[in-house]
C-alpha cells in the first residue's frame, strides 16, 4: 500500500521524537517534513524556546527536512499564516498532520477545528494513553532528552538540564504530571531512539521568564517559569 504523505509537528521535546519514532516504525506514512512554529523575534520554537539552529541540528540527524514558520509573539498572524503553510503542503499531496499530544482534549479539538476543514486530517499516535505508559514507551525507545524549561511553582531552577530518567523522574513532586502534560516541564530531545548521531547543545545560564495571561474572567494571571539560555 502506498504510504500517506504527512507533516510531523515537531517541538523538539520528548513526546514529539516518541511519538514521531512509532510513526516512522509504522511504515504507514511518507513524513515529508518536521514543522516548527517559530517566534519571529527570539527565532526560538514556540513554548520549549529551542533555538532554531538546535532544530536544524534534529532534523538533519533525523534524516528529515525542517521546515519553519515565524510568527508574531502575540500570534496576531498565526491563521493566516497557517493557511498558506497547509496549502503550501496539500500542493505536495500531504494529507495528514501528526501531532505529539497525550490527553488535552481541548488541544486536539483545536487542531481539528482549524485543520479539518482546510482538508487535513489529524492523526495523534500518543493519544489517550496514560502519562505512565507513554514514559514507559520514552524510556524503551533509548530516546535521550533534556529538561529545558519548567512552570517554576511546579519544579525548580535545579530540574535544568538535568536528563529525563527515572532518576530525575523519582525526584518530580506527587502534584507534577510525569510527562509534564500540564505545562510541568519541557524538553529538548537530541540522542538516541530516531537520532542518527547525537544533537550537541550547551546551556549558557537559567532565565527566570514571567507571562501575564489574560483569563476568560479578564483576570490576568501571572506563569512563571525557569527556561534555559541553549546555544550550540
Amino acid at each position: 500500500m502506498e504510504k500517506q504523505k504527512a507533516v510531523f509537528n515537531w517541538s523538539g521535546g520528548k513526546d514529539s521524537a516518541l511519538a514521531l519514532y512509532k510513526i516512522l516504525n509504522d511504515d504507514k506514512f511518507d513524513v515529508v517534513a518536521l514543522l516548527t512554529t517559530i517566534n519571529e523575534e527570539t527565532l526560538t520554537s514556540s513554548v520549549h524556546s529551542i533555538p532554531a539552529e538546535i532544530l536544524a541540528k534534529q532534523a538533519d540527524s533525523i534524516g528529515i527536512p525542517l521546515h519553519t514558520v515565524s510568527f508574531a509573539k502575540d500570534l496576531s498572524n498565526y491563521d493566516s499564516i497557517m493557511s498558506k503553510t497547509v496549502a503550501y503542503f496539500k500542493k505536495q499531496g500531504v494529507t495528514h498532520f501528526i501531532f505529539g499530544d497525550i490527553f488535552l482534549e481541548d488541544v486536539k479539538t483545536y487542531r481539528e477545528s482549524k485543520l479539518n476543514p482546510l482538508g487535513i486530517e489529524v492523526v495523534e499516535p500518543l493519544w489517550n494513553k496514560s502519562s505512565a505508559d507513554i514514559m514507559d514507551d520514552f524510556l524503551r525507545s533509548g530516546i535521550k532528552a533534556k529538561i529545558i524549561v519548567t512552570q517554576a511553582n511546579k519544579l525548580d531552577q535545579s530540574f535544568i538540564g538535568k536528563n529525563l530518567d527515572k532518576d530525575t523522574m523519582d525526584l518530580f513532586p506527587d502534584d507534577v504530571d510525569v510527562c509534564g502534560e500540564n505545562g510541568e516541564y519541557h524538553t529538548l530531545s537530541y540522542a538516541g531512539g530516531l537520532f542518527k548521531k547525537d544533537v550537541t547543545f550547551s546551556i549558557l545560564k537559567t532565565d527566570k521568564i514571567t507571562y501575564d495571561i489574560k483569563l476568560s474572567n479578564n483576570q490576568i494571571k501571572t506563569f512563571e517559569y525557569w527556561q534555559a539560555d541553549i546555544t550550540v
